[in-house]
């Protein structure tokens, strides 16, 4: 049988320093994040929406917000492709990028966060802790707390649970 792969904490956070390069199931897309203070604190954040938990296809979505000047993607099989999610809380449209080899998501793009990408961080060997929660009103009743991450109803940084 082969070695299971997928296993976090093989790998150091320091080792990320010089960027956090991740890539879709097929390998088609590779992505690297460069920020050197990826894992000086907490950075990323789960959201309980349902698009999100669609995309994600899990009970949330771990998610980084960062600035596109901080990301590289690189397409070598020209899959990417991008769904506009129209049907949002807000109504304000969401481009949704993902490889259409695999399926697998990539990030999403909302005029609401100019300059700034949502990452999908199952790209990646090593997801930094999350800082907050969003759609905490829409978690599951079976869903723990993690300590030292807010929960915030709705949107993030609006009324907290």
């Amino acid at each position: 049988m082969p070695p299971l792969t997928g296993n976090p904490n093989l790998h150091a956070t320091k080792d990320f320093i010089e960027g956090l390069v991740g890539h879709c199931l097929c390998g088609s897309v590779n992505v690297t994040i460069n920020d050197p203070d990826l894992f000086t604190r907490r950075r990323g954040h789960l959201c309980h929406c349902a698009n999100c938990r669609k995309v994600s296809g899990s009970f949330a979505a771990s998610n980084l917000i960062i600035e596109q000047d901080k990301i590289q993607i690189e397409d070598r099989d020209s899959t990417l492709a991008m769904f506009l999610d129209t049907e949002t809380g807000s109504g304000i449209p969401i481009e949704r990028w993902f490889c259409s080899r695999c399926g697998n998501p990539i990030k999403s793009v909302t005029p609401t966060l100019e300059g700034k990408v949502v990452m999908k961080m199952g790209l990646f060997p090593r997801i930094p802790a999350p800082e907050f929660e969003t759609f905490g009103l829409h978690r599951h009743e079976w869903q723990g707390y993690h300590p030292g991450v807010e929960v915030y109803k709705i949107k993030a940084f609006g009324e907290k649970v």
